[in-house]
Protein backbone atom coordinates (compact mmCIF):
# COMPACT_ATOMS: atom_id res chain seq x y z
CA UNK A 1 0.00 0.00 0.00
CA UNK A 2 1.08 3.78 -0.93
CA UNK A 3 -0.02 5.36 2.66
CA UNK A 4 -0.04 9.48 2.73
CA UNK A 5 -0.60 10.74 6.69
CA UNK A 6 -1.22 14.26 7.47
CA UNK A 7 1.59 15.24 9.83
CA UNK A 8 0.40 18.85 9.99
CA UNK A 9 -0.24 19.00 13.74
CA UNK A 10 3.43 17.65 13.76
CA UNK A 11 5.10 20.41 11.91
CA UNK A 12 6.10 23.06 14.83
CA UNK A 13 5.18 21.53 18.20
CA UNK A 14 4.08 18.27 18.98
CA UNK A 15 1.07 18.65 21.13
CA UNK A 16 -1.59 15.79 21.78
CA UNK A 17 -2.38 15.02 18.11
CA UNK A 18 1.29 16.04 16.77
CA UNK A 19 2.49 13.19 19.24
CA UNK A 20 0.38 10.62 18.42
CA UNK A 21 1.07 11.38 14.55
CA UNK A 22 4.39 11.65 14.47
CA UNK A 23 4.83 8.75 16.92
CA UNK A 24 2.56 6.43 14.52
CA UNK A 25 3.94 6.95 11.75
CA UNK A 26 7.24 5.72 13.21
CA UNK A 27 5.91 2.91 14.45
CA UNK A 28 4.50 1.68 11.77
CA UNK A 29 7.63 2.55 9.08
CA UNK A 30 9.02 -0.04 11.30
CA UNK A 31 6.51 -2.24 11.47
CA UNK A 32 7.34 -5.78 10.46
CA UNK A 33 4.06 -6.30 8.42
CA UNK A 34 4.49 -2.79 6.86
CA UNK A 35 7.36 -4.30 5.15
CA UNK A 36 5.95 -3.61 1.59
CA UNK A 37 4.37 -0.13 2.21
CA UNK A 38 5.36 3.06 1.40
CA UNK A 39 4.86 5.46 3.86
CA UNK A 40 4.41 9.38 3.26
CA UNK A 41 4.04 12.79 5.22
CA UNK A 42 2.50 15.39 4.51
CA UNK A 43 2.84 18.94 5.37
CA UNK A 44 2.22 22.06 4.12
CA UNK A 45 2.54 26.07 5.24
CA UNK A 46 3.54 29.07 3.48
CA UNK A 47 6.33 29.66 6.20
CA UNK A 48 7.68 26.59 8.20
CA UNK A 49 9.27 23.25 6.85
CA UNK A 50 9.67 19.82 7.79
CA UNK A 51 12.93 19.62 9.89
CA UNK A 52 16.16 18.56 7.32
CA UNK A 53 16.49 15.20 9.10
CA UNK A 54 12.58 14.30 9.53
CA UNK A 55 12.58 11.67 6.51
CA UNK A 56 15.10 9.70 8.68
CA UNK A 57 13.72 10.03 11.75
CA UNK A 58 10.84 8.73 10.51
CA UNK A 59 12.04 6.19 7.85
CA UNK A 60 9.05 8.09 5.59
CA UNK A 61 8.77 10.22 2.69
CA UNK A 62 8.24 14.20 3.38
CA UNK A 63 5.83 15.65 0.99
CA UNK A 64 5.58 19.29 1.09
CA UNK A 65 3.88 21.62 -0.21
CA UNK A 66 4.07 25.79 0.12
CA UNK A 67 0.65 26.22 0.66
CA UNK A 68 -1.05 28.11 3.90
CA UNK A 69 -2.68 25.64 6.05
CA UNK A 70 -5.66 27.87 6.48
CA UNK A 71 -6.51 28.25 3.19
CA UNK A 72 -5.99 24.62 2.62
CA UNK A 73 -8.07 23.95 5.61
CA UNK A 74 -10.69 25.67 4.30
CA UNK A 75 -10.59 24.18 0.68
CA UNK A 76 -10.52 20.91 1.80
CA UNK A 77 -12.83 21.07 4.32
CA UNK A 78 -15.62 23.72 2.46
CA UNK A 79 -14.78 22.49 -1.34
CA UNK A 80 -13.90 19.05 -0.73
CA UNK A 81 -10.87 20.73 -3.10
CA UNK A 82 -8.21 19.88 -4.46
CA UNK A 83 -8.13 16.39 -4.24
CA UNK A 84 -4.57 15.15 -3.50
CA UNK A 85 -3.96 13.98 -7.40
CA UNK A 86 -4.20 17.78 -7.75
CA UNK A 87 -1.16 18.20 -5.85
CA UNK A 88 0.91 15.86 -6.98
CA UNK A 89 0.62 12.69 -4.64
CA UNK A 90 -0.43 9.46 -5.76
CA UNK A 91 -1.45 7.02 -3.09
CA UNK A 92 -3.85 4.50 -2.14
CA UNK A 93 -4.70 5.53 1.57
CA UNK A 94 -4.86 9.37 2.96
CA UNK A 95 -5.18 9.19 6.36
CA UNK A 96 -6.24 12.55 8.25
CA UNK A 97 -5.04 13.29 11.01
CA UNK A 98 -8.66 15.25 12.11
CA UNK A 99 -12.21 14.46 11.81
CA UNK A 100 -12.53 16.12 8.43
CA UNK A 101 -12.10 13.79 4.94
CA UNK A 102 -8.94 14.79 2.93
CA UNK A 103 -10.20 15.26 -1.12
CA UNK A 104 -8.82 12.20 -2.66
CA UNK A 105 -10.02 10.47 -6.43
CA UNK A 106 -8.55 7.16 -5.51
CA UNK A 107 -7.55 6.87 -2.54
CA UNK A 108 -9.66 5.31 0.72
CA UNK A 109 -10.34 7.61 3.31
CA UNK A 110 -9.16 7.29 6.95
CA UNK A 111 -10.06 10.33 9.91
CA UNK A 112 -8.67 10.31 12.98
CA UNK A 113 -11.23 11.59 15.72
CA UNK A 114 -9.31 11.89 19.16
CA UNK A 115 -12.89 12.95 21.00
CA UNK A 116 -16.18 14.46 20.23
CA UNK A 117 -15.39 18.29 22.56
CA UNK A 118 -16.30 20.13 19.34
CA UNK A 119 -19.42 18.37 19.10
CA UNK A 120 -20.33 18.27 23.00
CA UNK A 121 -19.11 21.65 24.20
CA UNK A 122 -18.66 23.90 20.94
CA UNK A 123 -18.76 27.30 23.00
CA UNK A 124 -15.45 26.06 24.46
CA UNK A 125 -13.79 25.76 20.89
CA UNK A 126 -12.09 27.89 18.49
CA UNK A 127 -11.19 28.83 15.10
CA UNK A 128 -11.36 26.09 12.44
CA UNK A 129 -12.62 23.29 15.14
CA UNK A 130 -15.63 25.83 16.01
CA UNK A 131 -17.03 26.95 12.59
CA UNK A 132 -16.08 23.76 10.80
CA UNK A 133 -16.26 20.22 13.00
CA UNK A 134 -19.67 20.37 14.55
CA UNK A 135 -21.14 20.66 11.09
CA UNK A 136 -19.34 19.00 9.21
CA UNK A 137 -17.46 15.76 10.96
CA UNK A 138 -20.86 13.34 11.25
CA UNK A 139 -21.11 13.73 7.10
CA UNK A 140 -17.38 12.78 6.96
CA UNK A 141 -17.39 10.27 9.62
CA UNK A 142 -19.99 8.49 7.69
CA UNK A 143 -18.54 8.60 4.21
CA UNK A 144 -14.72 7.28 5.83
CA UNK A 145 -13.83 4.30 4.71
CA UNK A 146 -12.21 3.67 8.11
CA UNK A 147 -12.19 5.81 11.43
CA UNK A 148 -9.17 5.67 13.75
CA UNK A 149 -9.77 6.53 17.65
CA UNK A 150 -7.67 6.05 20.89
CA UNK A 151 -9.90 4.71 23.72
CA UNK A 152 -12.70 2.52 23.40
CA UNK A 153 -14.62 5.25 25.11
CA UNK A 154 -14.50 7.87 21.70
CA UNK A 155 -15.18 4.46 20.14
CA UNK A 156 -18.91 4.31 21.53
CA UNK A 157 -19.28 7.91 21.07
CA UNK A 158 -18.55 7.84 17.70
CA UNK A 159 -20.65 4.85 17.17
CA UNK A 160 -23.76 6.57 18.86
CA UNK A 161 -23.50 10.17 18.05
CA UNK A 162 -22.62 10.04 14.57
CA UNK A 163 -24.08 6.20 13.37
CA UNK A 164 -21.13 4.76 12.19
CA UNK A 165 -21.43 0.82 12.39
CA UNK A 166 -18.40 -0.55 14.99
CA UNK A 167 -16.62 -2.10 12.48
CA UNK A 168 -15.30 0.67 10.61
CA UNK A 169 -14.01 2.04 13.60
CA UNK A 170 -10.35 1.25 14.52
CA UNK A 171 -9.41 1.79 18.21
CA UNK A 172 -5.57 2.45 17.76
CA UNK A 173 -4.23 3.31 21.46
CA UNK A 174 -0.65 5.33 21.58
CA UNK A 175 1.78 3.83 23.37
CA UNK A 176 4.52 5.36 26.45
CA UNK A 177 7.67 6.81 25.28
CA UNK A 178 11.13 5.23 26.07
CA UNK A 179 12.79 6.70 28.70
CA UNK A 180 16.34 7.00 29.18
CA UNK A 181 16.32 6.30 33.69
CA UNK A 182 12.41 6.06 34.37
CA UNK A 183 10.18 3.69 34.04
CA UNK A 184 11.91 1.01 36.30
CA UNK A 185 10.76 2.14 39.53
CA UNK A 186 8.09 4.28 41.34
CA UNK A 187 9.06 7.99 41.18
CA UNK A 188 8.19 9.97 44.18
CA UNK A 189 10.52 12.45 45.40
CA UNK A 190 9.39 14.08 48.20
CA UNK A 191 10.53 17.39 47.48
CA UNK A 192 8.87 17.00 43.91
CA UNK A 193 6.28 18.72 42.27
CA UNK A 194 2.75 18.89 41.67
CA UNK A 195 2.57 19.11 37.58
CA UNK A 196 -0.05 19.81 34.80
CA UNK A 197 0.87 18.67 31.62
CA UNK A 198 -1.36 19.89 28.54
CA UNK A 199 -2.28 22.65 25.56
CA UNK A 200 -3.52 25.30 28.18
CA UNK A 201 -7.27 25.53 26.12
CA UNK A 202 -10.71 25.56 28.20
CA UNK A 203 -11.52 21.73 28.39
CA UNK A 204 -8.21 21.14 30.66
CA UNK A 205 -9.86 22.83 33.03
CA UNK A 206 -6.75 24.28 34.45
CA UNK A 207 -9.06 26.96 36.61
CA UNK A 208 -10.17 23.73 38.56
CA UNK A 209 -6.69 23.08 39.41
CA UNK A 210 -5.41 26.44 40.36
CA UNK A 211 -8.78 26.87 42.65
CA UNK A 212 -7.46 23.17 44.23
CA UNK A 213 -4.08 24.40 44.72
CA UNK A 214 -5.32 27.53 45.95
CA UNK A 215 -7.17 25.63 48.72
CA UNK A 216 -3.71 23.79 49.42
CA UNK A 217 -1.75 27.02 49.97
CA UNK A 218 -4.55 28.21 52.44
CA UNK A 219 -3.89 25.27 54.69
CA UNK A 220 0.26 24.88 54.62
CA UNK A 221 2.50 26.96 54.73
CA UNK A 222 5.13 25.24 52.69
CA UNK A 223 2.93 22.78 50.33
CA UNK A 224 4.87 21.55 47.51
CA UNK A 225 5.11 24.11 44.19
CA UNK A 226 2.64 23.71 41.12
CA UNK A 227 4.22 23.29 37.78
CA UNK A 228 2.32 24.22 34.14
CA UNK A 229 3.94 22.85 31.26
CA UNK A 230 1.72 23.65 28.30
CA UNK A 231 1.52 25.98 25.22
CA UNK A 232 -1.13 28.97 26.04
CA UNK A 233 -3.85 29.99 24.15
CA UNK A 234 -6.06 32.85 24.60
CA UNK A 235 -8.51 30.35 26.74
CA UNK A 236 -5.04 31.06 29.29
CA UNK A 237 -5.08 34.73 29.91
CA UNK A 238 -7.09 34.33 33.24
CA UNK A 239 -5.57 31.24 34.40
CA UNK A 240 -1.78 33.33 33.79
CA UNK A 241 -3.24 36.43 35.29
CA UNK A 242 -4.13 34.83 38.82
CA UNK A 243 -0.38 32.94 39.00
CA UNK A 244 0.84 36.89 39.60
CA UNK A 245 -1.62 37.32 42.11
CA UNK A 246 -1.89 35.99 45.99
CA UNK A 247 -1.78 33.10 46.92
CA UNK A 248 -0.59 31.90 44.16
CA UNK A 249 1.73 34.40 43.00
CA UNK A 250 5.62 32.72 44.16
CA UNK A 251 4.46 29.17 44.11
CA UNK A 252 3.40 28.12 40.60
CA UNK A 253 5.62 28.39 37.50
CA UNK A 254 4.43 28.18 33.97
CA UNK A 255 6.92 26.62 31.64
CA UNK A 256 5.51 26.79 27.83
CA UNK A 257 5.60 24.12 26.03
CA UNK A 258 8.19 21.53 27.10
CA UNK A 259 8.90 19.19 23.75
CA UNK A 260 9.38 15.65 23.78
CA UNK A 261 12.94 15.09 24.09
CA UNK A 262 13.06 18.04 27.72
CA UNK A 263 9.90 15.21 28.86
CA UNK A 264 12.18 13.04 30.75
CA UNK A 265 13.32 15.97 33.49
CA UNK A 266 10.14 17.16 33.51
CA UNK A 267 8.34 14.04 34.81
CA UNK A 268 11.81 13.38 37.02
CA UNK A 269 11.25 15.92 39.42
CA UNK A 270 7.37 15.61 39.67
CA UNK A 271 5.68 13.86 42.97
CA UNK A 272 2.61 13.58 41.11
CA UNK A 273 0.60 14.61 37.64
CA UNK A 274 -2.64 15.99 37.81
CA UNK A 275 -5.05 15.46 34.91
CA UNK A 276 -8.38 17.49 35.49
CA UNK A 277 -9.70 17.94 31.94
CA UNK A 278 -13.58 17.88 31.67
CA UNK A 279 -13.01 15.49 28.42
CA UNK A 280 -9.97 13.67 26.86
CA UNK A 281 -10.20 10.81 23.96
CA UNK A 282 -7.09 9.59 25.89
CA UNK A 283 -4.95 11.50 27.79
CA UNK A 284 -1.20 11.23 26.63
CA UNK A 285 0.61 12.75 29.67
CA UNK A 286 -1.41 10.63 31.59
CA UNK A 287 0.48 7.74 30.25
CA UNK A 288 3.52 9.18 29.70
CA UNK A 289 3.60 9.34 33.89
CA UNK A 290 2.26 6.03 34.23
CA UNK A 291 5.20 4.93 32.01
CA UNK A 292 7.68 7.42 34.52
CA UNK A 293 6.23 5.89 37.45
CA UNK A 294 4.94 9.16 38.75
CA UNK A 295 1.35 8.73 40.29
CA UNK A 296 -1.76 10.31 38.96
CA UNK A 297 -4.50 12.69 39.78
CA UNK A 298 -7.14 12.91 36.99
CA UNK A 299 -10.71 13.67 36.80
CA UNK A 300 -13.17 10.36 36.21
CA UNK A 301 -14.60 11.50 33.21
CA UNK A 302 -13.97 10.86 29.31
CA UNK A 303 -10.99 8.48 28.97
CA UNK A 304 -9.04 9.14 31.84
CA UNK A 305 -10.56 6.08 34.12
CA UNK A 306 -10.08 3.49 31.18
CA UNK A 307 -6.37 4.69 30.49
CA UNK A 308 -5.79 4.60 34.14
CA UNK A 309 -7.87 1.31 35.42
CA UNK A 310 -6.65 1.37 38.99
CA UNK A 311 -3.62 3.07 39.11
CA UNK A 312 -3.98 6.81 39.97
CA UNK A 313 -6.94 8.47 41.82
CA UNK A 314 -9.67 9.51 39.94
CA UNK A 315 -12.23 12.35 41.31
CA UNK A 316 -14.60 15.00 39.92
CA UNK A 317 -13.17 17.94 38.07
CA UNK A 318 -15.62 19.83 38.77
CA UNK A 319 -14.89 19.89 42.19
CA UNK A 320 -11.65 21.82 43.56
CA UNK A 321 -12.02 20.60 47.43
CA UNK A 322 -12.01 17.26 46.40
CA UNK A 323 -9.26 17.75 43.75
CA UNK A 324 -7.58 19.23 46.79
CA UNK A 325 -7.71 16.68 49.00
CA UNK A 326 -6.20 14.03 46.17
CA UNK A 327 -3.38 16.49 45.52
CA UNK A 328 -2.85 16.71 49.52
CA UNK A 329 -3.07 12.46 50.04
CA UNK A 330 -0.84 11.99 46.56
CA UNK A 331 1.48 14.52 48.31
CA UNK A 332 1.35 12.93 52.13
CA UNK A 333 1.27 9.50 52.06
CA UNK A 334 3.90 7.74 50.64
CA UNK A 335 2.36 4.24 50.54
CA UNK A 336 -0.67 5.37 48.49
CA UNK A 337 1.83 7.75 45.82
CA UNK A 338 3.90 4.84 45.91
CA UNK A 339 1.20 1.91 45.51
CA UNK A 340 -0.29 4.38 42.42
CA UNK A 341 3.04 4.20 40.78
CA UNK A 342 3.90 0.87 40.82
CA UNK A 343 0.35 -0.04 39.59
CA UNK A 344 0.96 3.17 36.78
CA UNK A 345 4.33 0.82 35.60
CA UNK A 346 2.18 -2.16 35.37
CA UNK A 347 -0.53 -0.09 33.20
CA UNK A 348 1.37 1.70 30.72
CA UNK A 349 3.36 -1.75 30.18
CA UNK A 350 -0.60 -2.91 28.47
CA UNK A 351 0.15 -0.22 25.47
CA UNK A 352 3.14 0.36 23.08
CA UNK A 353 3.30 2.18 19.26
CA UNK A 354 4.14 -1.80 17.77
CA UNK A 355 -0.01 -2.51 18.93
CA UNK A 356 -0.99 1.08 17.66
CA UNK A 357 0.57 0.10 14.23
CA UNK A 358 -0.17 -3.21 13.62
CA UNK A 359 -4.19 -2.08 14.64
CA UNK A 360 -3.69 1.07 12.54
CA UNK A 361 -2.47 -1.66 9.63
CA UNK A 362 -6.03 -3.28 9.82
CA UNK A 363 -7.36 0.10 9.50
CA UNK A 364 -5.63 0.72 6.43
CA UNK A 365 -6.62 -2.41 4.58
CA UNK A 366 -10.08 -2.34 5.32
CA UNK A 367 -10.31 1.35 4.41
CA UNK A 368 -8.83 -0.28 0.98
CA UNK A 369 -11.56 -3.07 0.42
CA UNK A 370 -14.23 -0.44 1.80
CA UNK A 371 -13.48 1.78 -1.38
CA UNK A 372 -13.14 -1.04 -3.63
CA UNK A 373 -16.96 -2.32 -2.49
CA UNK A 374 -18.08 0.91 -3.02
CA UNK A 375 -16.59 1.29 -6.55
CA UNK A 376 -17.43 -1.98 -7.42
CA UNK A 377 -20.99 -1.47 -6.52
CA UNK A 378 -20.88 1.92 -8.71
CA UNK A 379 -19.31 0.29 -11.74
CA UNK A 380 -19.51 -3.15 -11.82
CA UNK A 381 -16.92 -5.94 -10.84
CA UNK A 382 -15.02 -6.10 -13.43
CA UNK A 383 -13.09 -2.64 -13.56
CA UNK A 384 -9.61 -3.78 -13.22
CA UNK A 385 -9.12 -0.18 -11.09
CA UNK A 386 -10.50 -2.36 -8.20
CA UNK A 387 -8.81 -4.73 -7.13
CA UNK A 388 -6.55 -4.14 -3.64
CA UNK A 389 -3.40 -2.30 -4.21
CA UNK A 390 -1.62 -4.72 -1.88
CA UNK A 391 -2.14 -8.16 -3.40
Amino acid sequence: MRILVDYRPALRERTGVGEYMHNLVRAYAHHPDAAGDEMAVFTSSWKDRPAPRLALELSARVVDRRVPVRILNYAWHRLEWPPIEALGIAADVVHAAHPLLIPSRHAAQVVTIHDLFFLTTPELTRAEIRRDYPGLAPGHARRADAIVTNSCYTASLIERRFGVQRSRIHICSPGPPVWRALGRAPNVPRDGYVLFVGTLEARKNVGALLDAYSRLLEGHARPASLVIAGKSTPDAAGWLDRLSRPPLAGHVRHLGYVPAADREGLFAGARLLVVPSRDEGFGIPALEAMSAGVPVVAANRGALPEVLGDAGLLVDPDDAAGLAAAIHRMLTDEGVAIACAQRGLARAREFSWERAATAVRHAYATAVENRCQRRRRAKGPDDPLLRPPFE
